[in-house]
């Protein structure tokens, strides 16, 4: 007898999760809950390569002049099924690389080119990269040519600088040793927008006040790598767009100058595309039917190819030849009156009037025919505003200065999330050290730890206070752009050192014995702060009763105020630490999902969160010496005693006032202790509590200490790339 079946409509019996009409994610049934996913991305189950593949160390080998010249030679290899304007395909290549880096932002660090995050979802359907999907499909024999030793990342990067080399530009250099991501990213907010190219006043709107941009957010429209070309909102006006051109650059890491310059350098070679109704265009890649096989914006009723090609919805290049590298932005920007024209694609874009007719750009396809070169309303902003105007001129005074100055600028954009220069690999890294890479100087490894460790066991610090110094000294530290963390030991220097979230106060107390040890003993200062959380630790360890020896890799360096930018630094400044159980003020994100930021920033997975919070609570590392969330009678041993009391059913939970609880024994009613959401949400959190229940055993208390040690080790040097 044949089975009945019990899938009428054929439907797939596999639960598919939140992305089907069929099926609820946990997130879509409780959407309070705290969602972890952020810490678990880029798992090794998504990663093809094998676990001991060093990228690093591949792309050493890789024949980088072999790979300049293929390069060189793609750029005027036009393909007839995606043409090259005017046969060269640099303009492309540089929106790619531009639109890839360009994403960063100096808030969260988060964005930019690092990892290839071009190849998926969002970013490759923002209506901002519109075709940049071709651009990668044209360099895509290059990567299967060069395989493992070319990342997509360094490869996307990569493309800008030699299209710019092609084109008559003397570049400042280049760096591989980008790492490539193998699934989209989770942790990067583009923005609350219910859609794309919302403006200002939508439905979550990023903007409030007279026009505060809401913070980290750079660009001013979800979609949109910097600003609407066709003004504030698609309203013309290039003075309100001179603010937000600035706004957005500055949180780049951009100075008005290095704006100028970009702008203008960006917008020197290529051109912007709409010549015709953007209506006809197909789905984005993300979107798109499986026979465009990730190919997005296809036009089906048209040609849509060379001079038919649609992408901003503007038409028209910039300069009289936008296949060379010249002053003809200034030249023509300055030396025309503009007027605003509707492009054929309905766009709003300025033309210049009365143009000579030896100043007009030739078609894409047929040198015979010339168009208006056209400008953006971002362009006219380096016009009008004050500002700008005059470093625009002196630019145009001086186009030696101008190649220069964009050449710097160019490196800073695609490079700027690499972190420190000895991240950088490749024949073509420059010799200069910039500031904006936060030098440090080589330290010294050639001291006598043990002599060191002796001197801060008789320095008569305590273990609260040894402890708190090293954290604060590393946890600056944000895997997004590698920045921050104790090499260099800017702690001591401004503007770290007057930070409220670092106790002022306690911190001068503690660097003043650090200084004078490493002084005794030839060891730089940073060394010292991390070795003296170490001997603290060890010492916490032993109250256990546990001889555990924490790992220490001497060398770092010490940083001048020379070397720090103490403005770039200012955007490191913690403002919350849950693993010090502090906020500097209350906010409207919960303490526990400030929590999760920082762990992702740091590097850490949900165990390590767990194990960290859990051993700084009983070392009494809290911020201030509060007892929020100490739950031990023992303090300064390394013990599992706040998980263990957080899990004990001999104890209840009450609120008692914001992000306050009491925890109170139920046959008493006597409280406890008290504590916070950070603290709470390990026994709340169905994942956490599996965590916290895994080490409050009574057979896991070793393990608790020695996974604390590991994780501990892990923060102190997530800076230390020498080690790589």
């Amino acid at each position: 007898m044949a089975e009945k079946s019990t899938n009428s409509a054929g439907k797939c019996p596999v639960m598919h999760g939140g992305a089907t009409e069929s099926s609820m994610s946990n997130m879509a049934w409780w959407p309070k809950a705290l969602n972890l996913d952020i810490l678990h991305q880029h798992d090794r189950k998504t990663n093809p390569m094998e676990a001991d593949f060093n990228y690093q160390e591949a792309v050493k080998r890789l024949d980088v002049a072999a790979l300049k010249w293929d390069m060189l030679a793609l750029m005027t290899d036009t393909q007839a099924w995606w043409p090259a304007d005017w046969g060269h395909y640099g303009g492309l290549m540089i929106r790619m690389s531009w639109h890839a880096a360009g994403t960063y932002r100096t808030a969260d660090g988060r964005g930019g080119a690092s990892t290839g995050n071009q190849r998926f979802a969002p970013l490759n359907s923002w209506p901002d990269n519109v075709n940049l999907d071709k651009a990668r499909r044209l360099l895509w024999p290059i990567k299967r040519k060069y395989g493992n030793k070319l990342s997509w990342a360094d490869l996307i990067a990569y493309a800008g600088t030699i299209a710019y080399e092609s084109m008559g530009l003397k570049t400042f250099g280049f760096g591989f040793g980008r790492e490539d991501i193998w699934h989209p990213e989770k942790d990067i907010y583009w923005g609350s927008e219910k859609q794309w190219l919302a403006p200002s006043g939508s439905e979550g709107s990023r903007y409030s006040g007279e026009r505060d941009l809401e913070n980290p957010l750079a660009a001013v429209m979800m979609g949109l790598i910097y600003v609407n070309p066709e003004g504030v909102d698609g309203h013309p006006d290039p003075l309100k767009t001179a603010h937000d051109v600035r706004v957005t650059f500055q949180r780049m890491a951009m100075n008005d100058e290095e704006t100028v310059a970009l702008t203008a350098g960006g917008h020197t070679v290529g051109k912007c595309h709409g010549n015709g109704d953007a209506a006809q265009l197909g789905g984005a890649p993300e979107g798109a039917d499986i026979a465009e096989q990730g190919l997005g914006w296809n036009n089906k009723t048209k040609r849509g190819v060379g001079r038919d090609t649609i992408s901003s919805g503007l038409e028209g290049a910039w300069t009289t030849h936008p296949t060379q590298w010249d002053n003809g932005y200034f030249s023509l920007l300055l030396n025309y009156e503009w007027q605003l024209q509707k492009s054929p694609a309905g766009a709003w874009q300025w033309e210049p009037i009365d143009i000579k007719e030896e100043d007009k750009t030739v078609d894409v396809e047929d040198p015979a025919i010339r168009h208006n070169p056209i400008m953006t309303d971002a362009d006219m902003a380096m016009k009008m505003d004050p500002a700008y105007r005059k470093i625009a001129e002196r630019f145009y005074n001086d186009p030696d200065y101008f190649s220069q100055t964009f050449a710097h600028a160019w490196f800073k954009l695609t490079h700027r999330d690499m972190g420190p220069k000895n991240c950088y690999i490749g024949p073509d890294v420059p010799a200069e050290d910039l500031l904006w890479q936060d030098p440090i100087p080589q330290g010294v490894c050639n001291y006598d730890l043990q002599v060191a460790k002796d001197k801060i066991v008789a320095s008569g610090l305590s273990i609260a206070e040894l402890v708190a110094t090293a954290w604060d000294s590393a946890r600056t530290f944000r895997g997004s752009d590698r920045r921050g963390g104790a090499n260099g030991a800017r702690i001591r220097l401004a503007p770290q050192k007057d930070w409220l979230g670092n106790e002022p106060e306690r911190l001068s107390k503690v660097l003043a014995v650090c200084e004078g040890i490493a002084s005794d003993v030839g060891a730089s200062v940073a060394d010292i702060i991390v070795l003296a959380g170490n001997v603290a630790i060890e010492q916490a360890a032993k109250a256990a009763g546990f001889t555990i020896s924490v790992p220490f890799s001497p060398g770092r360096g010490d940083a001048s105020q020379d070397m720090t930018d103490a403005v770039s630094f200012a955007d490191l400044e913690p403002i919350h630490d849950g693993y010090r159980n502090w906020l500097k003020q209350d906010y409207s994100v919960s303490a526990e999902e400030l929590l999760l930021d920082r762990t992702q920033l740091m590097g850490l997975t949900a165990p390590e969160m767990t194990v960290l919070i859990s051993g700084l609570r009983v070392l009494g590392a809290n911020y201030g010496g509060s007892q929020h969330g100490v739950l031990t009678d023992r303090v300064g041993v390394l013990s599992n005693d706040f998980l263990v009391n957080l899990t004990d059913m001999r104890y209840s939970w009450k609120p008692v006032a914001n992000n306050l609880y009491e925890i109170c024994e139920r046959d008493t009613g006597k409280v406890k202790w008290t504590a916070t959401r950070v603290d709470l949400v390990f026994g709340s959190n169905s994942i956490l509590r599996a965590y916290a229940e895994c080490y409050a055993q009574d057979d896991n208390q070793e393990k608790f200490a020695r996974d604390f040690i590991k994780a501990w080790v892990k923060v102190m040097n997530a800076d230390r790339f020498d080690l790589l």
